[in-house]
C-alpha cells in the first residue's frame, strides 16, 4: 500500500461496511466483530445492519450525531481536511503527525516502530464523512442510536487519546442510552489513540474478550475462550 496507495482513492465508509458484510454473511453464524478508530464507526454501522453477535469498537471515530469536536480532533484531521483534493485520494501522515494523533504518550523508539510497522496512506473520504456528518441528513456515517435489537456494543476509549479523545466515545456511548438493547463503555486512562499496540494492549485485549464473553450464549463463550 506504501508503494502504490492508489487502490484506496475515494474508498468512503459505506464502501468499506459493505465490503465486510459481503464478508460476513458467508460465515456460517454470526461472528464478534471488533475494530479500532474508523474500524470502530465500521462496527457500529455493521451492527447497526443487523450483523455480528457482539460488537467491539476500539477508540472508535464517531457516528452521525456527535456534535462537539474538541481541538485536537480537528488539528489531528488537519493533514486531510486542509486540502479538499484528498476528499478523491489517499493521505501518508507524517512521523511527527502520527506521533500527535497516535502515539502522543509512547516512547519515541516504540512510536517510531510503530509508525514503520503500522502505518500506510489511507483514504481521505472518511475523514470528510465524518467532519460534516452533522450536515448531511443521508451522512455516511449514521447509526439508529434507538435500536432495540442491536447486538451487544462495547465502546473503549483511551484517556489520552489525540485522535478520538475519551470524551466522543463517552457522548457516542450517551448516544444509545434510549436503546434496550446491551451498550458498554469502558475508558482505559494515560492511553493513546494506538492503545491497541502500545504497551500493556493485552489489558485491553483481555477486558475486550472477557466483556464479548459475557454477553453470548455457552457454546459461544466457549469459542471465544478457546
Amino acid at each position: 500500500m506504501r508503494k502504490n496507495p492508489s487502490t484506496l482513492n475515494g474508498v468512503g465508509v459505506v464502501e468499506i461496511a459493505d465490503h465486510y458484510e459481503r464478508l460476513l454473511r458467508q460465515l456460517p453464524k454470526p461472528p464478534v466483530i471488533m475494530g479500532h478508530s474508523f474500524g470502530g464507526l465500521v462496527v457500529q454501522m455493521l451492527l447497526d445492519r443487523g450483523l455480528g453477535a457482539a460488537g467491539v469498537a476500539i477508540d472508535s471515530a464517531p457516528p452521525k450525531g456527535i456534535l462537539s469536536l474538541p481541538w485536537s480532533v480537528l488539528k489531528s484531521s488537519s493533514p486531510v481536511l486542509r486540502n479538499p483534493a484528498n476528499l478523491r485520494r489517499t493521505v501518508a501522515l507524517s512521523f511527527e503527525q502520527f506521533c500527535y494523533g497516535f502515539a502522543n504518550v509512547m516512547p519515541e523508539d516504540e512510536a517510531r516502530a510503530a509508525y514503520e510497522r503500522y502505518a500506510i496512506p489511507g483514504p481521505g473520504r472518511p475523514i470528510f464523512q465524518a467532519a460534516f456528518a452533522n450536515l448531511n441528513p443521508w451522512a455516511a456515517t449514521r447509526v439508529e442510536y434507538r435500536a432495540a435489537d442491536r447486538a451487544p456494543l462495547l465502546l473503549i476509549a483511551g484517556g489520552a487519546d489525540h485522535q478520538v479523545p475519551a470524551s466522543l466515545n463517552r457522548t457516542n456511548y450517551r448516544n444509545y442510552a434510549k436503546s434496550p438493547a446491551v451498550t458498554a463503555f469502558k475508558e482505559f486512562p494515560g492511553r493513546s489513540h494506538l492503545l491497541i499496540a502500545q504497551r500493556g494492549w493485552e489489558e485491553v485485549a483481555d477486558y475486550a474478550l472477557d466483556w464479548v464473553g459475557r454477553q453470548l450464549p455457552l457454546n459461544q463463550h466457549q469459542e471465544v475462550e478457546s
